[in-house]
């Protein structure tokens, strides 16, 4: 019997969930310090004015020192957010971590709503990545559909815990491969 793509996504999303639920709470702190001084150094990170970032939700890998690291070298932030309206992803630009706030099922988001679509890089979030770009996210397209709406050929940077890179992330036609992968350990480049 045949495994469909959605069947080997769930399991992997499940198995990468677990994954991260065991990082050790001692860890995750050093954990987002670590992954964020390496995420400055990416060239596309390092060069670009304009970043494309989010705010760490749940479990996922600290976000506050890359969003730190960022402003403090004078980059324009954009953080994504849900549209109540319409309920598609949006950025708004936040001008320090104090001007995020929870939103959207209870993820932090920008408190300004003033959408804005520039960016010369995304760094993303994901449940789980792969060394040749694959991403896999929580299962509701929304970074899918707002990389495809905003990015075009800017780069994007998967920003996870490295017990979050697995060997293969099963892939539709539809999913945004990542051009690299920064965890707390390493940079994975994929293109």
């Amino acid at each position: 019997m045949e495994t469909t793509d959605a069947a080997r996504k769930d399991a992997v999303r499940r198995l990468a969930l677990l994954a991260r639920s065991r990082v050790r709470a001692a860890d995750i702190a050093p954990a987002g310090r670590d992954a964020a001084a390496l995420a400055v150094t990416v060239p596309e990170i390092a060069g670009a004015s304009v970043v494309l970032a989010f705010a760490s939700f749940g479990g996922e890998i600290p976000t506050d020192p890359l969003l730190e690291r960022l402003l403090a070298a004078g980059k324009t932030i954009l953080l994504p957010y849900v549209d109540a309206a319409d309920g598609k992803m949006r950025a708004a630009q936040i001008g320090s971590i104090r001007d995020v706030v929870p939103g959207f099922r209870g993820i932090r988001e920008p408190a300004s709503r003033v959408p804005v679509t520039t960016a010369e890089v995304a760094v993303v979030p994901g449940v789980a990545f792969d060394r040749h770009g694959g991403r896999l996210g929580y299962g509701g397209g929304f970074y899918d559909r707002y990389l495809e709406e905003i990015t075009g050929s800017v780069p994007v940077v998967g920003f996870c815990y490295d017990v979050q890179v697995v060997d293969e992330v099963p892939r539709e036609p539809h999913d945004r491969a990542v051009d690299a992968i920064v965890t707390e350990r390493r940079v994975i480049r994929s293109r």
